[in-house]
C-alpha cells in the first residue's frame, strides 16, 4: 500500500472528523480527499513531468497537495520558498518541474516563476462538486516519493531522493517509539517544506488520524493562544522556538499542560533554554535528531529516559555507529563521526551520483558529517559537526562546547562561533550574541564569564554583538553565513 492509500483509508474511518486546522479555516478529512482531487485533475491536465512543485504555507493545504500529486505517482517537491530569487530558480530548473502547485500571495512574496513553468494557484480554482476524473498510478516502494532540496549552506542546493518505503519506514519507526495514537493533538509551525515538518508534523498525523494545528508563522503570543485553546499533546520546534516562548510576556505556567511531548529537534538545545522552559512552563523538552536524508528522525530521547545533552537512543531499526578518522569503530564515550543505515535512510542525492557514492561508506552507512559519542546504553549524544570543528594551536575544538557557555549568561540569547584565523596558532575562537531584550553589549564581562568555565585556548578573542544571528528558514543558526568580516554593532 502506498502513501496515498494508506492516508485515504485514514482519513476515511473518520470523514467528517476535523482533521486539520490552520489560521483560516477547519478541514475534515473527506475535504482533503476531494480537495486533493481535484487538484490531481488540474494537475494532470497541465503537465506530464514526472515531478511536480509544491509552494504553500503551513496549512492544510499542503497535505491535499501531497495527495494530488502521489495520486497521479508523481515525485512531489516541496519548495522552500525563502530561499533567494537565484537558489529557487535552480531548484525548480534542477527538479526538471514545469509546474508549481501555489497560492497567489505567495507568489507575490516570491515574484514570479521562471519561464515555462505553470503555477497551479489553488486559491484561484473551484473545489465544489464532484472532482473530475484523474488517472491514478500507484507509486511503487522504491520510486522517489518527495524530492528535498538541502538549505544550500555548502553551496547549491541538492535534492535529498526519499522513497514511498523511506517515509512510510519512519512514520512507523516514530509511532512505535514515542507511542503517537489517533487521541493526540499535534501542533505544528515547522515549514512543510523542512523533513520534519513533512514526516512528523504532516504525514505522521494523517496516517494515524490525529488532529493536527498549523500556523503559517512563528509568533510566540500565536502558539501561546493556539495551546491554550487546541490543548496540545505533542510540540515539535527548534531550541530557539522555545527560548522564545519560555521568554514571551504572556506566557502562563500551564499553557502547555496538556502536553506529553515536546522535542527539540535542528541543533543542540542550551541548557538555559532546556532549564528555563521547565521553569516556566513546567514541561521537559527532549531532543531529538534528524537529517533530511535520513527521513528525518533517527533518535529521540524519551521523557521518561531524559538525559541532558542526549538525543536519546536511536528508533526502531536504525543502527548508529561510531566511526573515527580511520574508520574504526569507537566504544562508549568514544568521539567520532556518526553514521546511520537503516530504511529510513535516503538511496541517494538527485542527479548527483559522486557525492551519492561520497556519503555513504563501504558497509552502507550514511556518513552524516556529524561528530558524537554514545555511551554504554545506546544514548547519542551530539558534539558538533565535522567542518565546523575549530583546530586551535593543534586542539580540537567544537563551537558547541563555547556556545553553550556563552548562552548561559543572562544576557544573551543565542550565540554562534566560528574560527577566525591566527598566524600563531592557526586559529582562534570568534563569538558573535544575540542579546535578550533590554540588555547591554558588555564584551568584557562575556569573556569574563567564558574564562570562569573554559580553558583559556577556548576562550573566544572577540565577542560580537548581531541584532539577530542569521539563521535558515527553520530558524537554525547558520554559522556558515558569519565570517571574520561580518561587522557586530555596540
Amino acid at each position: 500500500m502506498d502513501l496515498h492509500d494508506r492516508i485515504r483509508r485514514s482519513l476515511l474511518r473518520r470523514p467528517f472528523h476535523p482533521i486539520v486546522v490552520d489560521d483560516l479555516r477547519a478541514w475534515r478529512s473527506l475535504m482533503l480527499l476531494l480537495v486533493g482531487r481535484h487538484l490531481a485533475a488540474k494537475i494532470a491536465a497541465v503537465s506530464d513531468r514526472p515531478r511536480v512543485g509544491v509552494m504553500l504555507p503551513t496549512s492544510g493545504l499542503f497535505p491535499a497537495a501531497l495527495l494530488a500529486g502521489w495520486r497521479l505517482g508523481r515525485t512531489v517537491v516541496p519548495l522552500n520558498y525563502l530561499l533567494s530569487k537565484d537558489d529557487l530558480a535552480f531548484v525548480i530548473e534542477d527538479a526538471e518541474l514545469d509546474a508549481v502547485v501555489t497560492v497567489g500571495k505567495m507568489l507575490e512574496f516570491t515574484g514570479p516563476l521562471p519561464e515555462g513553468v505553470t503555477p497551479i494557484l489553488m486559491d484561484e480554482m473551484s473545489f465544489s462538486g464532484l472532482p473530475p476524473a484523474a488517472p491514478r498510478r500507484h507509486l511503487p516502494a522504491d520510486d522517489p516519493a518527495v524530492l528535498l532540496y538541502t538549505s544550500g549552506t555548502s553551496g547549491r542546493p541538492k535534492g535529498v531522493i526519499l522513497t514511498d518505503a523511506n517515509l512510510q519506514a519512519n512514520i512507523d519507526q516514530v509511532v512505535e517509539w514515542v507511542h503517537f495514537s489517533r487521541r493526540d493533538v499535534m501542533l505544528g509551525v515547522l515549514p512543510q517544506f523542512h523533513t520534519f515538518g513533512l514526516t512528523v508534523l504532516t504525514l505522521l498525523p494523517l496516517c494515524l488520524g490525529c488532529r493536527v494545528v498549523y500556523t503559517a508563522k512563528f509568533m510566540p503570543k500565536r502558539i501561546l493562544e493556539l495551546a491554550r485553546e487546541h490543548r496540545p499533546t505533542a510540540f515539535i520546534g527548534i531550541p530557539s522556538m522555545y527560548n522564545a516562548l519560555r521568554l514571551a510576556k504572556s506566557a502562563q505556567r500551564d499553557d502547555f499542560a496538556s502536553l506529553r511531548f515536546a522535542v527539540a529537534g535542528g541543533e543542540p538545545l542550551p541548557d538555559a533554554v532546556s532549564d528555563g522552559f521547565h521553569e516556566v512552563f513546567g514541561v521537559r523538552i527532549c531532543e531529538g535528531y534528524g537529517l533530511t536524508e535520513t527521513a528525518p528522525v533517527t533518535n529521540v530521547c524519551l521523557p521518561d529516559e531524559y538525559r541532558p545533552h542526549s538525543v536519546g537512543r536511536a528508533v526502531p531499526g536504525v543502527e548508529e555507529r561510531i566511526v573515527s578518522d580511520d574508520g574504526r569503530i569507537l566504544g562508549p564515550g568514544e568521539e567520532g563521526e556518526i553514521r546511520i543505515k537503516g530504511p529510513n535512510v535516503m538511496p541517494g542525492y538527485f542527479k548527483r551520483p559522486e557525492e551519492t557514492a561520497a556519503a555513504f561508506d563501504d558497509e552502507g552507512f550514511l556518513r552524516t558529517g556529524d561528530m558524537g559519542r554514545l555511551d554504554a546504553d545506546g544514548f547519542l549524544s551530539i558534539t558538533g559537526r565535522i567542518k565546523e570543528m575549530l583546530i586551535i594551536g593543534g586542539e580540537n575544538v567544537f563551537p558547541r562546547e563555547i556556545e553553550e557557555v556563552l548562552d548561559r549568561h543572562p544576557s544573551v540569547k543565542s550565540s554562534a562561533v566560528i574560527g577566525q584565523p591566527d598566524p600563531s596558532r592557526g586559529e582562534v575562537p570568534l563569538a558573535f550574541v544575540e542579546l535578550v531584550e533590554g540588555a547591554e553589549f558588555d564584551e568584557t564581562a562575556l569573556r569574563s564569564h567564558c574564562r570562569e568555565t573554559l580553558a583559556q585556548y577556548k576562550v573566544p578573542r572577540e565577542i560580537r554583538h548581531l541584532d539577530e544571528l542569521p539563521r535558515n528558514p527553520t530558524g537554525k543558526i547558520m554559522r556558515r553565513a558569519l565570517s571574520p568580516e561580518t561587522p557586530g554593532v555596540r
